[in-house]
């Protein structure tokens, strides 16, 4: 069963678009510095759109002699500048993302699918300190439940000119770190996996070097649309940033109790180091509490280390570890092999490679993922 599971957790939620922590070797610890979203991934910022082509693409990088390009027409503008600025303070982009998937967990069970990870239309509006946000897109199947179009992430936000924030609606709430990779032990099990956002208020603070983030609300957003039980839950993380490479975040999540599922909730920290700008180290250590559960609680800990080998092409290394409930022997081993390029502008190919071990069983299974991530 446990088998079963884990197989879902990457089929629908491995490397799904998201934040990428390693651009902390660029010296950007805030999400905000490229993404509309506070807790990271999703639209890019008109700022982000340039720095993904300026910074991270292999060959799209300007000379910086050359005449800007007007407006809105840059390669790295949506639909590659064809409908300049038309849209007036409208942003907008398309995230596609076809996979292929290669299962081995032995026997028949085994196999290899392709499909499309992510088939996503996101939309923006900022103004006067006001933002309104949503994403539209193809929802696979899952289940029982057939595949259709489903809007996962939409909300109403406003920052002042002092920092204070607040957003309303449906989003990941803040905590750890926010890694590309759904399927991480540091999301997936602690209830961060792909469309398990919820339904809140975050109220938030920026400094110069700090960030202050805690979000209250009904919880998961799919069990309040389906009518199934659901459960309060709040979140609160604080990130201090000692300098433009080197982050530290404390983070909480408690979740009362539903017919399904018992009181639980989680504490965890973060530390992100990148020595040099092509090298950046995030560790995050998380521990897990169950209401009803006897002994220790269950652990976390995951290291992801990114190395740019030359301008565009990422190797990550990803060890990982999860404890059972009560017993520290048992849980999951995974190592996770990545290589990522972006080639040119908007563009990246991604190979990753999951090797995950049951502690107590020895049972073993491996998992292949090639994407093609286009964001126009």
């Amino acid at each position: 069963m446990r088998r079963a599971a884990a197989v879902v957790i990457l089929l629908f939620g491995a490397a799904g678009a998201g934040a990428e922590p390693m651009f902390l070797s660029k010296q950007y610890n805030r999400c905000t510095s490229c993404h509309y979203s506070p807790t990271g991934g999703g639209l890019l910022t008109p700022y982000g759109r340039s720095l993904s082509r300026q910074e991270l693409s292999t060959t799209g990088r300007m000379d910086p002699q050359a005449p800007p390009p007007a407006k809105g027409r840059g390669e790295e503008s949506f639909l590659f500048g064809a409908l300049g600025e038309t849209l007036g303070p409208v942003e907008v982009g398309i995230d596609l993302r076809p996979s292929h998937l290669a299962l081995d967990v032995g026997g028949p069970t085994s196999s290899t699918m392709d499909y499309f990870m992510t088939a996503d239309f996101i939309a923006a509006l900022r103004t006067h300190g006001f933002t309104a946000y949503g994403e539209v897109g193809r929802k696979p199947a899952i289940g029982q439940e057939p595949a259709g179009v489903y809007s996962y992430e939409h909300w109403i936000g406003y920052e002042s000119a002092g920092g204070l924030g607040l957003r309303v609606g449906r989003f990941y709430p803040a905590y750890g770190i926010r890694l590309a990779d759904h399927s991480a032990l540091s999301r997936s099990l602690l209830g961060f996996d792909y469309y398990q956002q919820d339904y809140a208020l975050e109220v938030s603070h920026t400094g110069e070097r700090h960030l202050l983030q805690v979000s209250a609300g009904p919880g998961r957003a799919d069990a309040i649309v389906h009518g199934d039980p659901h459960a309060f839950t709040t979140t609160g993380r604080f990130e201090w940033d000692f300098g433009p490479r080197m982050a530290l975040a404390v983070s909480g999540l408690y979740r009362d109790a539903t017919s399904l599922e018992p009181r639980n909730g989680a504490t965890g920290i973060a530390f992100g180091i990148a020595p040099t700008r092509r090298l950046s180290i995030w560790t995050e250590v998380d521990a897990q509490f169950r209401q009803g559960t006897t002994g220790p609680p269950a652990y976390v800990l995951l290291n992801e280390t990114s190395f740019e080998v030359f301008r565009g092409l990422w190797l990550k290394f990803a060890p990982q570890i999860r404890t059972d409930y009560g017993d520290t022997s048992g849980g999951t081993v995974r190592m996770n092999l990545e290589a990522d390029l972006f080639p040119r502008t908007h563009w990246n190919v991604d190979v990753s490679y999951y090797h995950d071990r049951a502690r107590l069983s020895g049972l073993t299974y491996e998992t292949l993922l090639f994407q093609l991530h286009l964001y126009i």
